[in-house]
């Protein structure tokens, strides 16, 4: 079955012989797209449903299915939340992604993500700073961090980029429910519909 934007990926069983089909289509490999080592993971690592967000933390969309997305997976409880940020809003997001992702060495990087989703609309660079201090985030730390580590997260940003844009997703919010792509926002309803899809329910 050919993939379209709301279609069916590949993933457990079937994923030893979908990639090929995939590749040979123009699509990332799902084993890549699921299973990188260095997205970060929210909920439960072995749930039983893998849902995976391709963000940014200036996206007004984005920011808004945030609560539905997060209270979902904490009320599911075998829910695997991989976020994928996207940064294409500008300076200021890559600036956000940048001190979060580092501020993973700290333990803060749910705290910083949810400081920043629980705004609304654009953000200066001193904005998230000011958002991300509140929270907890050292970003004298943080910066240092990622930096230390910059080929590594540099890459996992390419990436991201590489297979939203391999997917087709036009922007932010996009995600993978199990099998299915989603290009676009959805709403609670249409979350535990797919949720429920994914279990085969």
């Amino acid at each position: 079955m050919p993939l379209t934007r709301r279609s069916l990926i590949a993933a457990s069983a079937s994923l030893v012989l979908a990639p090929l089909a995939l590749r040979a289509q123009g699509y990332p490999d799902p084993g890549e797209v699921l299973n990188d080592p260095d997205a970060p993971a929210l909920g439960n690592p072995k749930g039983d449903v893998t849902i995976v967000e391709y963000f940014d933390y200036q996206c007004p969309f984005c920011k808004r299915g945030h609560p539905a997305l997060t209270e979902e997976v904490a009320r599911d409880g075998d829910i695997r939340l991989i976020l994928k940020d996207w940064p294409i809003f500008g300076a200021a997001s890559v600036h956000a992604t940048r001190l979060v992702l580092g501020a993973q060495k700290q333990g803060a990087y749910a705290a910083g993500l949810e400081a920043l989703m629980a705004t609304e609309g654009r953000l200066s660079e001193a904005q998230v700073d000011e958002l991300l201090t509140g929270a907890g985030v050292d970003l004298a730390a943080a910066g240092a961090a990622y930096g230390a580590e910059k080929l590594r997260w540099d890459a996992l940003l390419q990436r991201n980029d590489a297979q939203a844009s391999a997917f087709g997703f036009m922007g932010t919010p996009a995600y993978i429910i199990g099998m299915t792509m989603f290009p676009g926002a959805i709403d609670r309803d249409t979350l535990r519909e797919a949720i429920r899809a994914a279990r085969g329910a």
